[in-house]
C-alpha cells in the first residue's frame, strides 16, 4: 500500500475513535449502586483551582472533550497528510513520525489505564503509521535533484 491511502486509513480510524470516545460523554462505565457516592463525590467538593472553583467532575468531562477535540483534529490532520504525502514523501516521514509516537504512546497509556478497545484503536493506527513511514521511504517523488544528477 502506498503512503497516501494509509495515512487516509490512519485518519479514518482515528475520526472512528473520535466518535466512539465523544459518544461516551460522561464517560462512566456504570452508575451503580457503587459507583454513585463516587460520582456524587466528584461533582460535590469544589476546590480552588489557579483562582477557579472548580470539581473533579469538571476536570473530569473537560478533559474528556478536550481530547475528543484533539482527536477530531488529528484525524483531519492526518487526511490532509495523505494528500501532501501524493507529492511530498520527504517532508511528511518526520510529520508521520511524530504522530507514531504519540499513538505508541496512548496505546501503552489505554492499555495501562483503560480497557481493551482504545488499545485495539491506537495500535490499528499506530500500525497504519508504521506502514506510511515505510512506504513514504520508498517512493520519493519529491527527492532533490542532486548535481550528479545533471540540469
Amino acid at each position: 500500500m502506498k503512503a497516501p491511502l494509509l495515512l487516509r486509513i490512519a485518519a479514518v480510524l482515528t475520526f472512528l475513535y473520535f466518535a466512539g470516545h465523544t459518544s461516551g460523554i460522561p464517560w462512566t462505565p456504570a452508575v451503580g449502586p457503587a459507583e454513585a457516592p463516587v460520582i456524587e463525590a466528584m461533582k460535590s467538593h469544589p476546590f480552588n483551582a489557579m483562582g477557579s472553583t472548580r470539581t473533579y467532575w469538571n476536570f473530569y468531562v473537560g478533559f474528556g472533550i478536550i481530547i475528543s477535540g484533539y482527536l477530531l483534529i488529528q484525524s483531519v490532520m492526518l487526511w490532509q497528510l495523505g494528500s501532501l504525502a501524493k507529492t511530498d514523501t520527504n517532508r511528511v516521514r518526520p510529520i508521520i513520525t511524530s504522530f507514531f509516537v504519540g499513538s505508541i504512546t496512548t496505546s501503552v497509556l489505554a492499555w495501562r489505564y483503560f480497557f481493551i478497545l482504545p488499545v485495539i484503536m491506537t495500535v490499528a493506527i499506530s500500525m497504519c503509521l508504521a506502514l506510511a513511514f515505510v512506504a513514504a521511504g520508498r517512493s520519493n517523488p519529491s527527492q532533490p535533484a542532486t548535481p550528479a544528477d545533471g540540469p
